[in-house]
């Protein structure tokens, strides 16, 4: 088994009535995993930093540039046992402003902003919901017992 560590995951939200709202992008039909809901995530291309991948993905899948940009303190996991890999995937968190407008990539076909509540049942993959529900708790709830590291 080889480990693979060229995939990020970047959760976008906006701030609005005092709430966390998620953008989740729904996969085009032609795509791998197709019609699926998912934050942005790509792959890094030689010599990019994760977060440098994470910064360009969001900015080729939605036209967005955060305001502010985080680590995630997890790292999400996936085994492809076609070719016997386990892709590590380190987690970031942007914010982005309440009315920026979007546009969506070919790889999509739709996209919302939903609450924590709404963008759970959405998110197909369990470390997905996890990091989503530790940005929800600590913009929202609590900060835990430290601060984020703060990108931008």
């Amino acid at each position: 088994m080889k480990i693979i560590d060229d995939i990020i995951e970047a959760h976008l939200f906006r701030i609005r009535h005092g709430r966390i709202e998620f953008l989740l992008l729904k996969r085009a039909a032609n795509e791998v995993y197709p019609l699926v809901w998912q934050p942005v995530t790509g792959r890094m291309n030689e010599g990019e930093t994760a977060y440098e991948a994470a910064l360009r993905e969001i900015a080729e899948e939605t036209m967005l540039i955060p305001e502010e940009f985080w680590v995630v303190p997890t790292v999400n996991s996936f085994y492809n046992p076609q070719k016997d890999t386990v892709s590590l995937i380190p987690v970031f968190a942007g914010r982005v402003g309440q009315d920026r407008e979007i546009t969506i990539s070919e790889e999509h076909e739709e996209f919302g902003w939903f609450t924590f509540e709404e963008a759970i049942p959405l998110l197909a993959w369990p470390g997905q919901r996890k990091s989503a529900e530790i940005i929800d708790q600590y913009f929202n709830h609590e900060k835990y017992y430290f601060e984020l590291v703060k990108l931008i």
